[in-house]
């Protein structure tokens, strides 16, 4: 007899005595109450026909799965691998509710037939869905890569400004070294002004003044104009960097730039929020756009108007009568600051400096105007002109 006729044998045995054990087990329920002859007979016979069904309910599932495995893409196995053990997790999850079931004695088969559905579903979806998956997946992964290299680019961008801002590129000259957080960013405008120069020399500036290097050009492009006026200007800035050089502030010129930012003010409000430092500037329309941006702005107008002497009436100065006034007998004279001095009677004093006497103090939209007379008129009043027809 060869071995596969003993196998099958072996295995009809097998499957005859199993057969028998179960028909006797329900013989003692008294549900049949067959003889055991018949019962063995009858077991035998199930044997027989359960070992015929077996290439057909085993051998040949076993081969088609074997076969779609063989073929299957790796990405399906593995979607289908995931889709399984996501559907048994429900399954899972559901066995303990659905077992509590006592209607029809649904809680003894309910669980086992979810498990079968979900791992199906799971299956099934995984598969069928792998490449929208697989794009939500890569989009997150993605994602995340770019914030962290957006991050990483972030701080190696302020760790290079750090150490640019650290090195002086080109030094106009000035006593001492800026910490980073002493700068300045200097406009054009409060170059051309002239008067950040007179400011240095007072030590109320108190870090480095920090022109970069779109500035110089802006600033020479300015002096090399065609137009006479602006050329003058731009030469007067020139100048006044001479004058800074020779000041107690130091003055460092740096190649540091805003990249894709192609106006100048602009590119002082970059650097100015990267450096954490503020700009000192004359220019209305950069401060605004600056504070608007939580730049601090040193604004030399703001501080000239600041400083301008406080006078009250019956106060003495000394005021040259320049112009006539709007009234008559009228002269117009001006403090240093260009604030205007209106003189009583002072047209008779035209081109002479005298002393005058503060009579009231009037703020404009344009700025203060103080009215004055002189201070002769007080002790001896000029003779009056007459004459007679």
């Amino acid at each position: 007899m060869s071995r596969v006729r003993a196998l099958q044998l072996a295995l009809w045995l097998a499957l005859s005595a199993l057969a028998f054990g179960i028909g006797w087990s329900l013989d003692n329920g008294r549900h049949f109450e067959l003889p055991a002859l018949a019962l063995a007979l009858i077991s035998l016979g199930v044997g027989g026909i359960v070992l015929a069904l077996i290439p057909f309910i085993i051998i040949q599932p076993a081969r088609w799965a074997r076969e779609q495995i063989r073929t299957a893409e790796v990405s399906d196995l593995i979607a289908a691998s995931i889709g399984l053990v996501v559907g048994l997790i429900v399954a899972a999850l559901l066995a303990i509710p659905l077992s509590q079931l006592k209607l029809w004695n649904l809680g003894t088969w309910l669980p086992s037939l979810a498990a079968l559905l979900f791992a199906y579903l799971g299956i099934a979806t995984a598969v069928l869905r792998k490449e929208d998956f697989g794009r939500l997946f890569s989009m997150a992964i993605a994602g995340r890569n770019a914030r962290r290299a957006a991050r990483e680019e972030r701080d190696e961008e302020e760790e290079r400004d750090e150490i640019q801002g650290g090195k002086i590129r080109e030094r106009f000259g000035g006593r001492g070294k800026s910490k980073p957080g002493e700068r300045i960013l200097v406009d054009t405008s409060a170059i051309i002004d002239g008067r950040i120069a007179d400011i240095s020399q007072t030590g109320f500036i108190p870090g480095a003044l920090v022109v970069p290097r779109f500035v110089l050009e802006e600033l020479q492009h300015i002096a090399d104009s065609a137009d006479g006026m602006r050329r003058a200007r731009g030469r007067r800035g020139l100048d006044v960097l001479q004058r800074l050089k020779e000041s107690p502030v130091t003055v460092e010129i740096t190649d540091a730039d805003a990249e894709n930012v192609p106006e100048v003010d602009a590119k002082l409000v970059k650097l100015a929020r990267q450096w954490k430092c503020a700009i000192i500037t004359n220019d209305f329309n950069l401060n605004r756009v600056a504070d608007l941006q939580g730049v601090k702005v040193l604004n030399i107008n703001e501080l000239a108007h600041a400083v301008k002497p406080i006078l009250i009436p019956g106060e003495e100065m000394e005021v040259k009568i320049m112009q006539d006034g709007k009234e008559l007998g009228q002269g117009v004279g001006y403090l240093d600051d260009g604030t205007m001095i209106v003189v009583e009677n002072g047209k008779s004093y035209m081109g002479d400096t005298i002393d005058v006497t503060v009579t009231r103090v009037l703020q404009t939209v344009a700025g203060r105007m103080i009215f004055a007379q002189p201070k002769q008129a007080s002790t001896s009043a000029p003779p009056r002109r007459t004459g007679t027809a």
